[in-house]
């Protein structure tokens, strides 16, 4: 079971890794090839994380952790500004 959320990690950090590299490098080539390869990858972890866990658990580890490493990538890479919302 630990495996398999091991893999839903992978597979949320390669979904962000995609995302990043689509902001990140500024040729087409390199930008679509890296965000096929990532894809690509995050869907085997995904996969895997299937074989062990329940799809809600791979599923809401890889969302999980795409969430917040996308995050705080834009955060480091991008400064992008994350502000604090109050529920009213």
């Amino acid at each position: 079971m630990e495996g398999g959320y091991v893999w839903a990690v992978a597979a949320g950090f390669n979904a962000a890794l995609a995302a990043i590299s689509a902001k990140f490098f500024s040729s087409q080539l390199i930008k679509y090839g890296c965000v096929v390869i990532f894809n690509v990858t995050m869907w085997g972890c995904y996969i895997n994380s299937l074989k062990a866990l329940s799809s809600l658990q791979a599923t809401v580890t890889n969302f999980a952790t795409n969430f917040l490493s996308s995050g705080l990538a834009g955060f480091l890479l991008f400064q992008e500004r994350l502000p604090i919302q109050v529920l009213h």
